[in-house]
């Protein structure tokens, strides 16, 4: 098993390029299945869930010609509509080629879903909304088995919360329906955005993108034909590299990033003390005299993202003074304090409220990663901790961030990536 070496200590400098979004490419992914035609994907990152949702679409029967960042799709070969649960016990996302699946072809079975144990994510928001459309829904074996044998019919689906895989779902299964679909507190997320534009370009009328409303007018089963698909920049690997020059007091450029989908992320970092230059496709950040302490409470998009949560987490435990984290979207979503706290970190947790008390001095450990994110804030501890730090399980690294170890070498980290004996 690969682990992650590194020796802490090290200024950063330079710049790095910032891969496509894996939270925008994955719905995307889905979504080609609502099209019978060729299309091609790109910028996509090079992240071993995209490759689980393409290996998934193949085992379905589509034709996949996939290189690190490109891929081309045919779905019109599709002869299975079953997500087995070899491939969807690997990732939760493959949860989004339900509403797909099910609006194509009438009827489907996905295994119920896996993927990162950072609390309960429930699907009945996707299948309560698809029952409104008038799905006949069971599940039997470990498998949601759907059926619309006529088609699925516009509905108005009511989120009791706010759901972006949810959401993506509807917005997919509305695209073939009959008659229109209204989604009230849809997710307004980038990525949710982006799937929204790729089905509106490909002549289904979609309004209120953007927005917490939007009113999906149907094709009546009409498959779609896809204009090609650049994926958006991913806002959490940006933010992630904007941490680890926060965290080094180091200033480095991000080339190829929306600057307007990280804002929240910025605005904490400069109440820390940071500062930035922002142009139109680039970021620099300049890093604090002294890191001040930050409160932040996790919330849907525009809000500050839950998957920023763990990496800010790990800049304030060097800052002066105690900062307060409330993570409000996920009940589990603190495992990386124990992990953070055997670096020398000071963390007290109170349910779903994080105390970090600034320390001057980490050092380095053994540490192992729990979560995506949760291992992302482990490297960047380790990027200041005193000796080495060996980063263990960074296979949940690898799901979701796009050559980590390659890109903070080329600013000057000391990492290496290892195998155990």
């Amino acid at each position: 098993m690969d682990y992650l070496e590194i020796v802490g200590g090290k200024k950063l400098s330079g710049s790095v390029t910032i891969s496509g979004a894996k939270n925008a490419a994955l719905p995307i992914i889905a979504a080609t299945i609502l099209s019978d035609k060729a299309l091609t994907l790109t910028n996509l990152p090079n992240v071993v869930d995209i490759r689980t949702l393409l290996k998934l679409l193949s085992m379905l029967g589509a034709s996949v010609d996939h290189n690190e960042t490109t891929a081309h799709i045919n779905n019109g070969f599709i002869n299975s509509t079953k997500a087995v649960y070899e491939i969807v016990s690997q990732m939760r996302a493959s949860i989004l080629v339900l509403g797909p699946l099910l609006a194509r072809f009438g009827e489907c079975e996905v295994s119920l879903p896996g993927g990162c144990a950072i609390g309960q994510r429930p699907i009945d928001l996707h299948l309560k909304a698809l029952e409104s459309m008038g799905a006949h829904i069971e599940i039997k074996g470990g498998y949601v088995r759907a059926e619309a044998k006529e088609g699925l019919k516009g509905a108005k689906i009511i989120f009791d919360k706010i759901t972006v895989g949810g959401t993506e779902n509807i917005v997919m299964a509305a695209a073939l329906a009959h008659g229109t679909t209204t989604i009230v507190n849809a997710a307004k997320e980038p990525e949710v955005v982006q799937l929204c534009e790729m089905i509106r370009d490909a002549g289904v009328k979609i309004e209120g993108i953007g927005t917490n409303e939007l009113s999906i007018e149907g094709t009546a089963g009409k498959t779609l034909a896809f204009k090609p698909v650049e994926i958006i920049p991913d806002r959490i690997e940006a933010g992630t590299y904007l941490c680890a020059g926060a965290i080094t007091y180091s200033s480095i450029t991000l080339h190829k990033v929306n600057c307007g989908h990280i804002r929240a992320t910025i605005d904490k970092l400069e109440s820390m003390g940071c500062s930035f230059d922002l142009k139109e496709d680039s970021i620099t950040i300049h890093p604090a005299s002294k890191l001040k302490p930050v409160n932040l409470i996790t919330i849907e998009y525009p809000g500050f993202p839950t998957d920023m949560q763990a990496q800010l987490m790990a800049v304030a435990v060097i800052a002066e003074g105690e900062s307060l984290i409330e993570e409000r979207l996920f009940e589990n979503r603190f495992m990386h304090v124990s992990e953070l706290n055997r670096l020398g970190a000071d963390v007290w947790l109170k349910g779903s409220t994080a105390a970090v008390k600034g320390v001057q001095k980490l050092y380095g450990a053994d540490v192992m990663a729990t979560d995506l994110r949760a291992s992302s804030a482990l490297v960047l501890a380790a990027l200041v901790a005193e000796g080495t730090t060996n980063v263990r399980r960074i296979y949940h690294l690898d799901r979701g961030y796009d050559d980590l170890e390659g890109k903070l070498s080329k600013l000057g980290a000391d990492i290496k990536r290892k195998r155990e004996a």
